[in-house]
């Protein structure tokens, strides 16, 4: 974790070193172990510094290469490290002498603009040549490094925070109104806007060249829905799954300080902990430090399905751990941290996570593991039932669905309906569906907020066809909608989320699952391998066998949270959301009044009530919204 920063005057004029400071100034909370800035002429860069790996004690940025025509200021942890060193037969000092950022560098001067396909990790990095006159800047597979951008006739400016991009007067401050409008209805396909007219970001897996001739933009890295891996065994199948996710779990222990991750009880988080464990274990280092949210003061009724200590507690009885509980049942979910002032945000679980960041710091942890998001990489493997109907294999079909029910408890009927009948539709393309037959009966209830005048206006059906065409509306491959899933922009918008979140708290969070090598190896398995007579993520847990305790190993269901959000967003904030829905002042053009105020008596009426859920979520946005539109002073 670190900010960078930068500016490039396309009309000529020299960078004001100034200026250059602002930026770098307001990014104090992401790098409180050193800032720098470099300017020469028209370009100019600057980086703060957030030691964590042990050859960032060592790393000076924005770093200028020996010929002094290229510089580089990169938010970059690279993992092939090894890999890279041998191609770029860099053999004159030891590995642990050479910092991430001279290997990027030094990668640029090999291959060039492709040098992103060959770097593995997570990377935001900019890099001057002042022999093309040009700029090059790439963003990591999955979009865990933040890279947001202006550009204008005269001048491209970018950084890690929208607050730095704003320091400059040139960077104007209008509201881009779409982005209010995929703020209610929950839509995460535009992978660039941001709530700023002119303010974008550069999607994951692309990069960003800018010279005379204007601006590319390209995309360096997909992921192949059609790749299939075959072997011979389904233990080989296992050994190869687990290689791969032990090295995702072992190349982000690389740390000068406390390592510490989240553990929830859960299968993601318990095999990374428990992993991480055994790994610091062989190489004699300290424990692992583990967080938890733990909801003692619950009622019964909320506690039965949201109580995981009994979980937690067999992966501590394992020893090697440090752990911590967080009381999470007595915090506030509408929360306001650095990143209100950037954008108004969707993540009702959000403050449970900056409560975990916040223990995390005050026990000297700089690198946080998070077990975010082993659903989506491993995939629960459902859609294999969808792929036998389809396919014809109704025997094991029927087989699959037997066992699967006496294991979730849900009835054949019902598995059949939800993954031979619903599962195949995508989601993006059921929004559009819904928003273009204005379905009063949406089952989305955030779609039913939005005013309808405003989305005509906007524009937001096409906007959204435009966005989502690409998407099948019908999907019967196992495969493919494992990697629909992941190819989702929900996953770009929680990595920048969280960025900024373990960014106030001067943390560096890594996450196994979003590891490159593990999730083509989990898209390319047979569907066999994910899904087996009833279990769900049965490769993991084949896996795992030996490293997690059993009670977790064998465990089918996962902590249901929406409960302490429900419960605990009205105990806190009614008056505040009730002020909202009084004086909606900046809502009014937004929000459907009558619909908001519907949700929001239903809620009220029964907090806890899981079909109240979505009720729930949309007050939340539409206060979220209004907050952030009553203080963040833009351009009318």
């Amino acid at each position: 974790m670190s900010g960078i920063v930068g500016i490039n005057y396309l009309d000529g004029r020299p960078v004001d070193r100034e200026n250059l400071t602002k930026m770098v100034d307001i990014l104090a909370h992401r790098g409180p172990d050193g800032a720098d800035i470099w300017v020469d002429g028209c370009v100019g860069f600057g980086h703060r510094m957030l030691w964590t790996t042990p050859e960032s004690l060592i790393e000076n940025l924005p770093l200028v290469n020996q010929r002094g025509d290229l510089v580089i200021t990169a938010d970059a942890r690279i993992d092939n490290r090894d890999e890279l060193i041998a191609a770029l037969q860099i053999n004159n000092r030891p590995a642990d002498k050479i910092a991430d950022s001279e290997l990027i560098l030094a990668a640029y001067e090999k291959w060039g603009e492709d040098c992103p396909e060959h770097l593995l990790g997570d990377f935001a990095f900019a890099i001057w040549d002042s022999r093309k006159e040009q700029l090059f800047c790439a963003r990591d597979h999955f979009g865990v490094k933040p890279f947001y951008y202006y550009r204008c006739n005269q001048v491209f400016v970018f950084a890690s925070e929208i607050k730095a991009l704003l320091c400059l007067p040139e960077v104007p401050r209008k509201l881009n109104e779409l982005k209010v409008a995929h703020h209610l209805t929950l839509f995460f396909e535009d992978k660039v806007n941001t709530f700023y007219e002119e303010i974008s970001r550069l999607a994951a897996a692309h990069s960003l060249t800018i010279d005379s001739r204007g601006v590319k933009i390209k995309r360096y890295w997909k992921l192949d829905p059609k790749r299939e891996i075959k072997l011979n065994s389904t233990r080989e199948y296992v050994e190869a799954f687990r290689e791969i996710f032990i090295e995702a779990v072992r190349c982000r222990l690389r740390s000068a300080f406390p390592v510490g991750s989240t553990l929830s009880g859960g299968l993601d988080s318990s095999s990374i902990a428990c992993t991480a464990r055994m790994l610091l274990a062989e190489s004699g280092r300290k424990p692992l430090h583990t967080f938890s949210a733990i909801f003692p003061s619950l009622p019964k009724e909320a506690l039965q399905w949201i109580d995981e200590r009994f979980f937690i507690s067999a992966v501590q009885s394992l020893g090697g751990f440090e752990f911590h509980n967080v009381h999470a049942d007595y915090l506030n979910p509408l929360v306001k941290p650095l990143w209100q002032d950037d954008e108004p945000v969707y993540s009702p679980n959000l403050y449970i996570h900056l409560a975990l960041y916040k223990s995390a710091q005050s026990n000297g942890v700089r690198v946080f593991l998070d077990g975010i998001d082993g659903d989506s990489t491993i995939s629960h493997g459902w859609a294999r039932l969808t792929e036998l109907l389809y396919g014809g294999k109704w025997r094991t079909l029927r087989n699959e669905m037997k066992a699967a029910s006496q294991l979730s408890g849900i009835s054949q009927q019902q598995l059949l309906w939800k993954y031979g009948f619903q599962a195949p539709i995508q989601e993006p393309a059921l929004r559009l569906w819904e928003i273009l037959q204005h379905n009063s009966k949406s089952t989305f209830t955030f779609n039913q907020i939005i005013n309808d005048k405003f989305s005509s206006q906007i524009g937001l059906a096409q906007n959204i066809q435009s966005l989502t065409k690409e998407i099948p509306f019908l999907n019967f491959s196992a495969r493919q909608i494992h990697a629909s899933g992941l190819n989702s922009g929900i996953h770009q918008y929680g990595q920048e989320l969280t960025d900024k979140a373990t960014a106030s708290y001067s943390l560096e969070a890594r996450y196994p699952f979003y590891d490159k090598r593990l999730i083509e190896f989990c898209v390319a398995l047979p569907s066999s391998q994910k899904f087996r007579q009833g279990w769900t993520r049965i490769i993991l847990r084949q896996a795992m066998r030996d490293i997690l305790p059993s009670e977790v190993h064998s465990r089918t269901g996962k902590g249901r949270l929406s409960f302490n959000f429900q419960d605990n967003l009205l105990k806190h904030e009614q008056k505040t959301i009730e002020k909202v829905l009084e004086e909606p002042n900046q809502l009014n053009k937004y929000v459907n009044l009558p619909a908001l105020n519907a949700a929001y008596n239903r809620y009220a009426a029964q907090p806890l009530q899981t079909q109240i859920k979505s009720d729930a979520i949309a007050v939340f946005c539409a206060v979220t919204l209004s907050q952030w539109l009553n203080q963040a002073n833009l351009n009318t």
